[in-house]
């Protein structure tokens, strides 16, 4: 039975729900609806599946995008109702011809809504009776394949009657009685017989192409042994130069004076933690607090570019002459939009952006436009493109805002230290990045202690241990094979006995897949409930990122024996200075996760950490 159909608009206003079936929804799935497809643009999914104590339900949703209407369903989802998908359509043929935008109420909807869901139970019911219908004559096919195949594929229906002369004929008009009652059941069977052949026929295709490519080769030998005429006559001219002994001497550059050694090394002496200090403080000041700055620089830059002309007509030269010939309709449609967005899930796997991801864009913002008027003068793919950049901002700018600063602060007032545990798989650079964000607290007048919980890894604790001693850092470690739940505890309990504001948890990288790893680091959450957890993943990887983020809560939600598990809150990429503009990791990981790029890691020193700047991620997704 449907348990609510409500309509409402974009903007939140509720016009009319049904009275009659209106029963008390458990929980609130139409707001985790909204927050969690409509606003992060997953409203391309089919349905959407909630939980909540004593019930589940199944979301199934519908937008007039021309009026700005939501049309959605809510039903149990244990019934699986067939209807839903008719009912939602008709509702909304049916109240946009009523629709007035100075309206609010629509009583009068009411009966309207009665007659299309008793057409919709109907068509549903004579559907499942065709179905039933057609079972026998499906398992007498599954039964006899060999016979009936030949039977229908030769279309002598005589063999299968056998000696039943007086029913034969009575069989195959029944047979072809129920495929022309069902024939949207049999027609998709009948589809679902003809995949291989076609793709028989693309092989044959394939085959003539083959026969072409005879003739590449042909000319790939021509060229080869032309290849080898133009060897030797360089060969020939390069006889005379062996002749000519040089000595290769030491190119000098410039006069200016040898630039000091890298050599960070601690000098052995008893002046050696003075000498740390000095260098520590002469890292300068954290970019996280130059962001904005340097951002906007980099805007103006950007602007300039343009304005120059030639980098602005390449790049809308690309969509226009692309899809010249679709612009000038009045109402958007599917055949419309799928060349253009074709196009733009092309350009997004460019930038590194998980396939998945890109396809899941690209289809809600064919919901988002499906029907929407068409600005004169305006191209579709001009059209397309602004709505995905609409839908890229949404998506990587937070839902929540992490203030770790203010929080910090509140954590002071109750008397206890702020936790952050760094996750992630093996050699993204946690350490590394976690003692970046320490020189960044540490700017702020912050009092910061490590805790080596890394007792996995060799050599992971000395390495914590000298970026601590170079930032005058204190850290706690108990040594290798301990239980890092049992170590981030007693690392809490220190940094409250010293007044220590923050205790930072470095964590042993693991793969997602390893269960043994991954119940350690649910334990170690679930002991302590940290205030941050703080997913560190690489900038470089593309569709793995999808699995990384997705199996790392999985399993912190199936391994924890909490009722109420903790996910991932945050995520630092690293390695952003080596991608160019591929970008796209960062879309894929707050994509999946639904948590915020915190931090983004852009060199080796640890001044190199720096926020997201999501306009400019959004120019380089989409150049």
């Amino acid at each position: 039975m449907l348990e609510q159909l409500l309509i409402f608009t974009r903007g939140g206003l509720i016009l009319w729900t049904c009275k009659e079936i209106g029963n008390a929804l458990r929980g609130s799935p139409i707001d985790t609806l909204i927050r969690s497809c409509l606003l992060e643009e997953r409203s391309g999914a089919a349905s959407y599946n909630y939980d909540a104590p004593g019930a589940s339900y199944t979301l199934k949703w519908t937008f007039h995008n021309e009026l700005g209407l939501v049309f959605v369903a809510v039903y149990q989802r244990i019934l699986h109702l067939l209807y839903v998908d008719d009912l939602l359509a008709m509702v909304k043929r049916e109240f946009s011809e009523i629709y007035d935008p100075k309206r609010t109420s629509y009583s009068d909807f009411d009966d309207i809504f009665q007659q299309l869901k008793k057409e919709a139970e109907a068509r549903a019911e004579e559907m499942k009776k065709s179905k039933q219908v057609g079972k026998p004559v499906n398992n007498n096919l599954v039964k006899k394949q060999g016979q009936v195949m030949k039977g229908s594929m030769d279309g002598s229906n005589k063999k299968n009657s056998g000696g039943d002369s007086e029913n034969g004929g009575g069989d195959g008009e029944n047979l072809k009685g129920h495929l022309l009652e069902n024939g949207n059941f049999n027609k998709n069977h009948v589809i679902n017989r003809e995949l291989p052949r076609m793709v028989n026929s693309n092989g044959k295709e394939n085959g003539s192409s083959n026969v072409g490519a005879f003739d590449v080769n042909k000319l790939q030998k021509i060229r080869g042994k032309g290849g080898k005429k133009t060897d030797a006559t360089v060969n020939k001219g390069s006889k005379v130069e062996p002749k000519k002994k040089v000595v290769k001497k030491n190119r000098v550059w410039d006069d200016s004076p040898i630039e000091p050694k890298l050599d960070f090394t601690d000098p052995v002496s008893e002046n050696g933690e003075e000498n740390i200090a000095i260098v520590a403080a002469d890292q300068g000041e954290s970019m996280m607090d130059k962001e904005e700055i340097m951002s906007s620089e980099s805007e103006s830059e950007e602007e300039d570019i343009g304005k120059n002309g030639k980098v602005e007509t390449k790049k809308k030269g690309w969509f226009s002459s692309m899809f010249q010939s679709i612009a000038g309709k009045s109402n958007l449609e599917k055949a419309d939009l799928k060349p253009a967005l074709k196009a733009l899930k092309d350009r997004l796997m460019t930038k590194n952006v998980a396939e998945e991801i890109a396809e899941k864009l690209c289809e809600s913002v064919a919901a988002s436009l499906e029907g929407k008027k068409l600005a004169s003068f305006t191209r579709i793919s001009s059209t397309v493109q602004a709505a995905m950049e609409e839908a890229l901002v949404r998506i990587l700018t937070p839902r929540r805002s992490i203030d770790i600063l203010r929080d910090v602060h509140a954590a002071q007032e109750q008397g206890k230290p702020y936790v952050a545990v760094f996750v992630g798989v093996n050699g993204v650079g946690k350490s590394t990045n976690l003692a970046k964000v320490a020189y960044w607290l540490q700017q702020h007048k912050i009092k910061v202690m490590m805790a080596a919980c890394d007792t996995f890894r060799s050599g992971a604790v000395e390495q914590l241990r000298t970026h601590a001693r170079r930032l005058q850092i204190p850290i706690f470690e108990k040594g290798y094979e301990k239980d890092p739940a049992i170590v981030a505890k007693e690392a809490i309990q220190e940094a409250s006995r010293n007044g220590s504001d923050v205790v930072l948890v470095d964590t042993a990288g693991r793969m997602q897949d390893n269960e043994p790893l991954m119940r350690a680091l649910s334990k170690l959450i679930y002991v302590n409930s940290p205030d941050l957890i703080l997913f560190v993943g690489e900038a470089l990887v593309g569709n793995d990122a999808v699995d990384q983020l997705s199996k790392f809560n999985q399993k912190l939600a199936d391994l924890s024996p909490s009722p109420n598990p903790r996910l991932i809150d945050g995520i630092l990429l690293t390695k952003f200075d080596t991608i160019d503009d591929k970008v796209g990791a960062a879309l894929s990981m707050v994509y999946i996760s639904g948590a915020p790029v915190m931090f983004v890691g852009c060199g080796q020193s640890y001044t190199d950490l720096k926020k997201l700047n999501v306009k400019s991620i959004v120019k380089t997704l989409l150049k």
